[in-house]
């Protein structure tokens, strides 16, 4: 059973609280799907922005600069930070609450670091739903800062109101973005480390990738903006392009299409966990052990053809949907 005092504390922002609220989340068991279902109402007054792009380039130095700016403004700002999983103890690997020592004192900034636990789009399975706790506990902005594998997390664009891609102008990165797929989801560019001589060049690249994306008068065509971030050069700039995002969103209704969407993707998720979950009980996989000998052509006697992956399978399903329709019966 949920504490109700616990949820009391995390809408009043208690830092504590909030804290042990993600860390129910993180468990992924009745009672964080409990909490999750009690805090909802209050969810959706957050702004989030998914930043992402190769390892190196420099984003969470841009979510410690961008989070500074937005706490000058007495903003409320939820950082998590999707890191490696550990093969050894499956937590953060690298963990950026180290790389943003000068805002963990601040009372206004939650920063929390995760591990992608085999998810292949660069965000943690739960920090969707981490970030729906930082939304109920009153944060402004959530920034989403997503493991830099480079090629594979596109899912950032589904959890994240506005998403920006950091790159560098070292030659390779453009080429890699789009391999990525990268120039498709962002809704803002950022070059950083445009100190560098190669620059000029690569924001001339990257302007010319981007009219090729099909676009029209109403649509959104995404700006690039070169920033040094270790200096703080670019950063209100970017919190202009930002906003500027939001304000497009709004007028065109996609916010709330944007919204729509992010949420229809996380009701598919939680169907498919709770399915793969009843799934694999203990009946079936049983069922899976007993049937594997019969995979191993060697062990069968001359002439007998042994089953494939796929004839189990089909055999697993059909006994759960037996099983299912068996229950179904019985509850009538």
């Amino acid at each position: 059973m949920i504490n109700n005092e616990l949820v009391r504390q995390l809408l009043n922002s208690e830092r504590r609280a909030v804290a042990k609220s993600i860390s129910i989340v993180e468990a992924n068991n009745l009672i964080s799907a409990e909490l999750l279902k009690i805090i909802y109402s209050s969810v959706g007054k957050a702004y989030r922005i998914g930043i992402t792009g190769p390892p190196g380039a420099g984003k969470s130095t841009i979510t410690n600069q961008l989070t500074k700016l937005y706490r000058a403004k007495n903003k409320k700002v939820g950082i998590i930070a999707v890191d490696p999983t550990s093969p050894f103890t499956g937590g953060a690997l690298l963990g950026d609450r180290i790389r943003m020592n000068d805002l963990v004192n601040d009372s206004g900034v939650f920063i929390r670091s995760m591990a992608t636990r085999g998810s292949l789009g660069g965000l943690s399975k739960k920090a969707v739903d981490a970030a729906d706790v930082l939304d109920a506990g009153g944060y402004d902005y959530i920034i989403l800062e997503t493991v830099g594998v480079g090629q594979s997390e596109l899912d950032i664009a589904q959890a994240a109101d506005t998403t920006i891609v950091v790159l560098v102008p070292e030659s390779g990165d453009t080429v890699q973005a789009m391999k990525a797929g990268l120039m498709e989801i962002g809704d803002l560019f950022i070059l950083n480390k445009s100190d560098r001589p190669a620059a000029e060049h690569a924001v001339t690249a990257l302007k010319t990738i981007l009219m090729l994306r099909e676009h029209n008068e109403t649509s959104w065509l995404p700006n690039i903006v070169k920033a040094v971030a270790t200096e703080n050069k670019g950063i209100s700039e970017i919190a202009v392009e930002i906003n500027k995002h939001y304000e497009y969103l709004l007028k065109t209704n996609n916010l709330l299409k944007r919204r729509e969407d992010r949420i229809k993707v996380r009701i598919k998720e939680i169907v498919e966990d709770k399915i793969k979950k009843e799934l694999w009980g203990e009946r079936n996989e049983k069922s899976l052990n007993s049937s594997l000998e019969k995979l191993v052509l060697g062990n069968l006697p001359a002439g007998r053809q042994g089953l494939s992956p796929y004839h189990i399978a089909e055999n697993i399903i059909e006994d759960f949907k037996k099983n299912l329709n068996r229950n179904d019966g019985m509850m009538e």
